[in-house]
């Protein structure tokens, strides 16, 4: 199973849009965004333009309208928005997704989990802590440089970083 890890798209919607069609002809089955999609409107663009599988949501600090999200996430029934922590199990993997970078590491610190990505900062970074791969997949926005976002393969357990474009 391939899984597709966005964050920090910032209303970017030519990125979002781009990083959608990526990840759709990479033939991801899961999409995860990491937080800081903005404005509502992002999380339509997910539910529309995601349709191979689950999209799994959690909030980051720039997400302000809380209601207007859930109301969009369930007009879609394969969009979970979950707050600000998600644990999943997708192919055959644990997960854990989040915002913030400092509790990502205690997270993946844990040893409970195959993979547990975060985001906040936008710095792209892939890491092993112990058995588990800690990754943030960089900013969709393209505040601070290239945008990119992630690939991870549960059967290989690899993840890479994907350029936008």
């Amino acid at each position: 199973m391939k899984i597709a890890v966005f964050s920090d798209s910032h209303d970017n919607i030519a990125g979002l849009e781009q990083a959608l069609r990526q990840a759709n002809e990479a033939g991801a089955e899961l999409l995860l965004h990491l937080g800081d999609l903005c404005a509502p409107f992002m999380l339509d663009r997910l539910g529309k333009q995601f349709t191979a599988g689950p999209v799994h949501v959690v909030f980051g600090n720039n997400d302000g309208d809380g209601r207007l999200l859930h109301t969009i996430a369930s007009n879609y029934s394969h969009v979970t928005l979950h707050g600000i922590y998600a644990e999943l199990e997708a192919g055959g993997r644990a997960i854990a997704i989040i915002h913030y970078p400092e509790p990502a590491l205690r997270i993946a610190q844990s040893g409970r989990f195959d993979l547990v990505c975060y985001g906040h900062n936008h710095d792209k970074k892939v890491e092993r802590i112990g058995e588990a791969v800690l990754a943030n997949p960089g900013e969709i926005l393209g505040m601070k440089g290239a945008p990119t976002w992630g690939l991870y393969d549960a059967e290989s357990g690899e993840f890479t970083l994907q350029a936008l474009g």
